[in-house]
């Protein structure tokens, strides 16, 4: 099997790239190498065999000029929730990385009639009711509660004792967000360029007769991600608690009870295996959620708990002020894979912190290669 990565020497990229290799498939990828640390990934897929050619997704003709492939994994994407709004990155090219740089590559597979796998996110299901969940804290970490008068154990799932009313939003139980949960804007830029990328990669393989699938990711991590607080908070909070850098509980009174899931990448192995090789599936069954789910979900300060017992003490500042997009808890719950794909995480999240701690202090200028001010 062909298998052609976009933004191949970027974190998630990289560690699939690696993966697949080892596993004996033929792997090419490509990156524009604008992101920071990027290049540090080329030299060694390169030693190991996997080709690694200079192309920008946004630009069509370079695309068209890649090598055939059976199998085109999308890993290339401006990740941030705050991308178009921050200042760093204006909404044109946001729109121009994500959903062009999407449909250049749904181009080159129609050519090829290659196969499609988009790696999607969480982000792209609705803010507002997110927002507005009601939430308590256990253990130093939100955790969303039901409306008054559910009881639990005495109801079906998802819904209310005596009313028939749902506790929570449709999609969401306490095992995270499901697939069914809604998709309605607000979603941040970012997410609606993923959500259109969504629409656009299932109407070409509909229309054009190859297959696609859409893995909607939670946050992924792991050693080598880039050390950017809005791309990759689990690498960039253990390094800088290690190198002592300034850190922030931002939003939320300041406490960092905010939670989000952990999934190591290369856990998309053995799915990714399995989609090259399914026969067409029905149109629901191409999305699904891939994440370490409720059992890997942490917060901010649990997060700093575990730094303090590997690393020593460090004040992180309490700030209150909000962010946009801000969400206090979002789990993807990942039944739906297990169901279709008989897929689980296999990496627990202390495994994915270690690893990335052991990463921090064998590359002690990490934060400056990855991440330059």
């Amino acid at each position: 099997m062909r298998i052609l990565i976009s933004g191949i020497c970027g974190f998630v990229g990289s560690t699939l790239a690696r993966a697949l290799h080892a596993s004996g498939q033929e792997v090419a990828g490509f990156d524009n190498f604008i992101r920071p640390g990027s290049q540090t990934n080329r030299e060694p897929l390169t030693r190991l065999g996997i080709r690694v050619i200079t192309a920008d997704l946004r630009f069509a003709p370079q695309i068209d000029a890649l090598p055939a492939a059976d199998f085109v994994i999308d890993a290339a994407a401006n990740p941030s929730v705050l991308a178009g709004i921050d200042g760093k990155t204006s909404s044109r090219e946001l729109v121009d990385h994500n959903l062009t740089g999407t449909i250049n590559l749904l181009e080159y597979c129609k050519v090829h009639q290659a196969g499609f796998i988009l790696l999607s996110t969480s982000r792209v299901y609705s803010i507002a009711p997110l927002a507005a969940l009601p939430v308590a804290v256990r253990n130093d970490a939100f955790f969303p509660v039901p409306l008054p008068g559910d009881r639990p154990g005495q109801t079906p799932a998802g819904q209310q004792a005596g009313t028939g009313c749902a506790p929570f939003p449709a999609g969401l139980t306490a095992a995270g967000l499901d697939e069914g949960f809604a998709t309605a804007a607000p979603i941040s830029l970012y997410g609606a360029t993923k959500l259109a990328s969504e629409a656009m990669a299932l109407e070409y393989g509909e229309t054009f007769g190859f297959p696609v699938f859409i893995d909607r990711c939670g946050v992924l991590a792991g050693a080598g991600q880039f050390g950017r607080a809005d791309q990759g908070i689990f690498a960039y909070w253990l390094n800088c608690w290690r190198r002592q850098r300034p850190l922030k509980y931002l939003g939320f009174g300041g406490l960092g009870h905010q939670v989000r899931d952990c999934l190591h990448p290369r856990d998309l192995l053995p799915v990714l295996e399995k989609q090259f090789a399914a026969p067409k599936l029905a149109a629901a069954d191409r999305i699904a959620n891939f994440s370490g789910g409720a059992a890997s979900a942490l917060s901010l300060k649990q997060l700093s708990d575990w730094c303090a017992g590997r690393f020593g003490p460090h004040a992180v500042v309490q700030d209150g002020t909000p962010r946009p997009f801000d969400i206090p808890w979002i789990v993807l719950d990942h039944a739906k894979a297990t169901r279709v794909w008989g897929w689980r995480p296999a990496t627990p999240t202390a495994a994915i912190l270690e690893e990335i701690a052991v990463h921090a202090e064998q590359h002690p200028d990490w934060l400056e290669l990855s991440s330059p001010a």
